[in-house]
């Protein structure tokens, strides 16, 4: 496995050189993107971290295909990006590092320096497995001793 960190734009150009990303104003309903029949839209008005976390959850959607019309099933779809969002863009090492940076908080500052959103941090915490937050916990408690 690479030490590369995750780079969705080159990604974005290796995998999917017809998609085109587009800077819009878009309505504030929550979403800071979309996948649209043009490409993918941002909201030209986000952060990079956010631009980084709204262009990964979009190409998960690409590589995953069309939401489910059926509400329920949609948001399940949505749970389901999210998380590999989330351990896409955060490896566990590097999770371990922050967390021990920032005193042990997972706070805006522990996602700045992951170069994610508050929200992706959150969810890569809620997610991890068993085994991962077992090996997680046993890191920071080496290397804090």
């Amino acid at each position: 496995m690479s030490r590369r960190k995750w780079n969705p734009w080159r990604h974005l150009h290796q995998h999917f050189p017809h998609v085109d990303v587009h800077f819009v104003d878009r309505p504030t309903h929550g979403n800071l993107g979309r996948l649209t029949r043009g490409g993918i839209e941002i909201d030209k008005t986000s952060s990079q971290t956010e631009r980084r976390s709204t262009l990964t959850h979009e190409i998960n959607h690409l590589e995953r295909g069309p939401v489910p019309p059926h509400p329920f099933f949609a948001a399940r779809e949505e749970h389901v990006v999210e998380e590999l969002t989330a351990r896409r863009m955060i490896r566990l090492p590097e999770l371990v590092d922050a967390i021990l940076w920032c005193q042990g908080r997972a706070d805006d500052e522990t996602a700045e320096e992951l170069w994610v959103d508050h929200d992706i941090l959150l969810t890569r915490i809620r997610t991890l497995t068993a085994g991962e937050r077992k090996w997680v916990e046993r890191q920071i408690a080496r290397r804090t001793n």
